[in-house]
């Protein structure tokens, strides 16, 4: 009899693809935690924004990776992070956190602060991750990984509509702008650059929409964790 898969499922992915709002409707259908790694970053970048400190600077960025102290509460609606005990999860989606967070994700001292945080949160079990290195370098043992695609126009639309549901105004141009930005800094970055695990379901939703690419993770779930052993 096979020993049964790790109890944690990662959804990697460029900005926009989709990934959040899948982590959150999987593990809304699994009743499973969904741990938004992305936030983590994001937490950081607001952090040096606030202090006035240059996202750039990675010395900087590093210190303050080191010193910060980050509680993260993942739950089946969301993950929600509070900076020296206070909530910012509500703050953390705007452009300019955005940008800047895809600046200190590249500093190797921020990544080593954050993945045992990462890490310790997988190993409650029951966990849907979300993030760009999830499969390939926080959990590369998951029991199920999804590498979550679309055009870089899909993407864009949908990041431009989720910003207006926000309040938060721009162009759809200025959108589409800032993702192909993320995607070349993020895949060309030195450390855990985003690439897909080569063991994940990849998955393009540039034509699909939500239902249909929950309805695949649903069935490569049900495959994975109860798929009856085969015989020796």
């Amino acid at each position: 009899m096979t020993a049964q898969p790790p109890q944690v499922i990662t959804i990697d992915g460029p900005a926009g693809a989709g990934k959040s709002t899948l982590a959150r409707a999987l593990a809304r259908r699994l009743v499973w935690s969904y741990l938004d790694t992305g936030a983590l970053y994001r937490a950081l970048a607001l952090a040096c924004l606030d202090k006035g400190l240059d996202p750039g600077d990675q010395a900087a960025a590093e210190a303050l990776a080191a010193r910060l102290k980050l509680t993260v509460r993942p739950t089946p609606e969301g993950t929600v992070i509070l900076v020296d005990g206070e909530d910012v999860t509500d703050r953390l989606r705007s452009p300019e956190v955005s940008r800047a967070a895809s600046v200190v994700s590249a500093w190797p001292g921020v990544r080593a602060a954050l993945l045992g945080l990462q890490r310790a949160l997988g190993e409650q079990g029951r966990v849907v991750a979300e993030g760009r290195d999830m499969g390939t370098v926080v959990f590369p043992s998951a029991g199920l990984k999804f590498f979550l695609s679309a055009s870089p126009e899909a993407r864009a639309r949908r990041r431009h509509l989720e910003l207006l549901e926000q309040g938060v105004a721009g162009s759809r141009e200025s959108v589409l702008a800032d993702i192909m930005a993320r995607d070349e800094a993020d895949s060309t970055r030195a450390v855990a650059p985003l690439k897909p695990p080569p063991d994940a379901v990849a998955i393009d939703s540039t034509n699909i929409d939500v239902e249909a690419v929950l309805n695949v993770m649903i069935k490569a779930f049900r495959n994975r964790f109860f798929a009856q052993d085969e015989p020796d």
